[in-house]
């Protein structure tokens, strides 16, 4: 397991704060219907590649509840998500390949995973529609939010990938 630096911490918390405004206040501009991507959880799905599965699940667990406070949905609901996102990526860390794994297309793969399963629980949580089928949430509320996170973390794969031959 790698520790994080407090630096990196407070980089962590910074970035945090900036992503969970943006994503209140800007990202709900960009939503097809109720889709909307999650920065914040790319954030964490980034925290946890680079620092396992403890990591990632206490940053879940902290984005989640800034995301909570900052949003005022129900009380715990991202906390929940995102900590179960945090802990699931977990499993795709490798402490020999973490540059790797966050420049290649495996960090697409895996923020359409962390993200079809953070929309799947999140809504499970806060929906009041009985109406709702196991197909409904697993399609249309899970796998399609994880489809338009993943288009967001393509740039960032873009750019590590340029990076990477210029250095």
């Amino acid at each position: 397991m790698i520790k994080p630096k407090i630096n990196e911490i407070i980089i962590f918390a910074v970035l945090l704060l900036m992503l969970a405004i943006i994503q209140v206040s800007v990202i709900p501009l960009l939503a097809i219907g109720t889709i909307t991507p999650d920065l914040v959880l790319i954030l964490v799905v980034i925290f946890a590649l680079k620092y396992g599965q403890f990591n990632g699940t206490i940053y879940g667990a902290i984005a989640g509840l800034t995301f909570d406070l900052i949003s005022g949905g129900i009380l715990g609901s991202a906390m929940f998500a995102k900590t179960i996102s945090g802990f699931i990526t977990g499993y795709f860390f490798n402490e020999n390949k973490v540059d790797q794994n966050l420049s290649t297309m495996y960090l697409l793969l895996v923020v359409f995973i962390a993200a079809t399963v953070n929309s799947f629980f999140y809504l499970l949580i806060i929906s009041s529609e009985i109406k709702l089928t196991v197909a409904h949430l697993i399609v249309e509320q899970g796998i399609l939010p994880g489809l338009y996170t993943a288009l967001f973390v393509l740039p960032i794969v873009i750019f590590n990938q340029r990076n990477k031959s210029f250095g």
